[in-house]
């Protein structure tokens, strides 16, 4: 069996390693540093989440936020450090970007601050238009 074929992708939020994702989103990340565990079941719960298992452990996550008609935003995704460099990242966009190119969508996002070059592989640019998005933080809110 070949590496690739070792590692599984599941859509199933009920697959999802809570506490994994939550240690590590919450301690290991530039974005989500101090994100509740509440807050991570709800994002899970209400978004299209990708778990990738190898061996049976959760070693990797992302998900998109959708109307899968129109628009969807990429978030979250992380691979665990102990699992990093093996091509498991690779794996999950190619994955995520299989099934949203079945969606039939008109536009995706994401933010990153180190991936860049990754999803550029994908066809992800910097906006054209950066004058015409916006956003509002609540800064009550943790990450």
């Amino acid at each position: 069996m070949s590496f690739k074929d070792a590692v599984v992708i599941s859509t199933d939020p009920a697959d999802i390693d809570l506490d994994w994702l939550h240690e590590r989103l919450s301690t290991d990340t530039y974005w989500a540093t101090g994100r509740t565990r509440e807050r991570v079941e709800r994002a899970v719960a209400n978004a299209v989440p990708y778990g990738v298992f190898l061996d049976g452990r959760q070693v990797a996550f992302g998900r998109v936020v959708t109307d899968k008609t129109t628009f969807a935003w990429l978030s979250d995704v992380f691979v665990d450090r102990s699992a990093r460099g093996r091509g498991i990242g690779k794996l999950l966009i190619d994955r995520i970007m299989t099934d949203v190119e079945e969606w039939g969508l008109r536009r995706m996002v994401l933010a990153t601050g180190d991936a860049h070059d990754l999803y550029r592989r994908y066809g992800f640019d910097a906006h054209p238009k950066p004058e015409q998005w916006m956003e509002k933080v609540w800064p009550g809110n943790p990450a």
